[in-house]
């Protein structure tokens, strides 16, 4: 993914305590998410806060969202993508 944030801040809010958020997870996709990149610098409060990606659906799916296109523009088709990560969030 093409990375258009600084790894050391929020890319939410810009906080400078940041934890890394792997946007795909759970079946194996954290290990895929690392290898592809989809892996964002979140703040506690939009990580694991209540107003976190953890507690927010919306929130989630558009990260999800977001790294599928880019993987469908970068390295496959949505078949491709499906295949790699299991399904389609677009």
């Amino acid at each position: 993914m093409v990375k258009p944030w600084n790894e050391t801040t929020c890319i939410i809010c810009g906080s400078p305590d940041v934890q890394m958020h792997h946007i795909f997870k759970g079946h194996g996709r954290r290990k895929i998410s690392d290898k592809y990149g989809y892996v964002v610098p979140l703040c506690e409060r939009h990580h694991t806060g209540s107003e976190g990606v953890h507690r927010n659906r919306d929130m989630d799916l558009e990260l999800m969202r977001l790294a599928q296109a880019d993987f469908e523009q970068r390295h496959g088709n949505r078949a491709d993508f499906i295949r790699v990560f299991g399904k389609s969030w677009l």
